[in-house]
C-alpha cells in the first residue's frame, strides 16, 4: 500500500465522519464548520485524483464564499436549533428511504465508470493542454445540454426560493412593479412657475398696529 492509497483512506474516513456530524450536530454553527471540513477533505481527494481544477474550485467557491456566507447568516440570525429539530425522529424513516434511493440511483449511474479495465492513456496533445482546458472542452461539447438543463434548474430553484420567502408584511415596503410601469410624469412631477424676484413685505407702522 503506497502513500497515495493511505491518504485516500484517511481523507475518506474524515469525509464520512464530518458528513455524519453535519446531520447530527446540535449546534448550527458546528454543523456548518463540519460541512467546511467535508468540502476540504473532498478537495484533498480530488487532488489525489489529479483533478486540480475541481479541487481549487471547491475550496475557492464553496469554502471561500458559500460557507462563509452561511456562517455569517447563521451567526447573525441566532436561530433556535431545538425548534428546527422538532419531529426529527418522526420523519427519519422517510428521510432514510429517500437517502437510500438517491444513493442507489447515484450508484447505478456511476457504476459504469468503475468497470473500466484499463485507464485511458492521454495523448501528447492532451497532456500539454492540461486538465482545466480538457475539462472545459469536454463540458461544453459532449455535455453542453446537461449543463444547460442544470443551469435552468438552478435558475428555477432560485426564483422559487425568492417567491416562497417574499411575503407581504405590514413592515415591508413592497412596491408593485405594475404600478411602477403605469406611473406617468404628470403624476409624479408638478412644474410651478414663480417670479425670479419677490418684493419684500412692508414693515408695519405703529398706526397699523393700533
Amino acid at each position: 500500500m503506497d502513500t497515495v492509497t493511505i491518504l485516500f483512506y484517511v481523507f475518506s474516513i474524515v469525509l464520512l465522519g464530518s458528513s455524519v456530524r453535519v446531520i447530527t450536530a446540535k449546534s448550527t454553527v458546528h454543523a456548518a464548520l463540519f460541512l467546511i471540513l467535508s468540502f476540504f477533505t473532498a478537495s484533498c481527494i480530488w487532488m489525489l485524483l489529479k483533478a486540480e481544477f475541481l479541487a481549487i474550485a471547491l475550496v475557492l467557491v464553496y469554502i471561500g464564499a458559500v460557507m462563509v456566507l452561511f456562517l455569517f447568516v447563521v451567526m447573525m440570525l441566532d436561530m433556535n436549533s431545538s425548534n428546527l429539530r422538532e419531529g426529527f425522529w418522526t420523519h427519519l424513516p422517510m428521510a432514510a428511504f429517500v437517502g437510500a434511493l438517491i444513493a442507489f440511483e447515484m450508484g447505478v449511474v456511476l457504476m459504469g465508470g468503475f468497470q473500466l479495465t484499463e485507464a485511458p492513456v492521454p495523448t501528447a496533445a492532451e497532456v500539454q493542454m492540461g486538465n482545466t482546458k480538457l475539462l472545459g472542452i469536454e463540458l461544453y461539447t459532449n455535455y453542453l445540454y446537461p449543463l444547460e438543463i442544470a443551469a435552468v434548474l438552478l435558475l428555477v430553484a432560485m426564483v422559487s426560493a425568492i417567491a416562497l420567502t417574499l411575503r407581504q408584511r405590514k413592515d415591508s415596503r413592497y412596491v408593485d412593479p405594475s404600478d411602477q410601469v403605469k406611473a406617468k410624469k404628470a403624476d409624479r412631477l408638478r412644474i410651478v412657475k414663480m417670479a425670479p424676484t419677490v418684493a419684500a413685505p412692508q414693515a408695519k407702522t405703529e398706526g397699523d398696529q393700533a
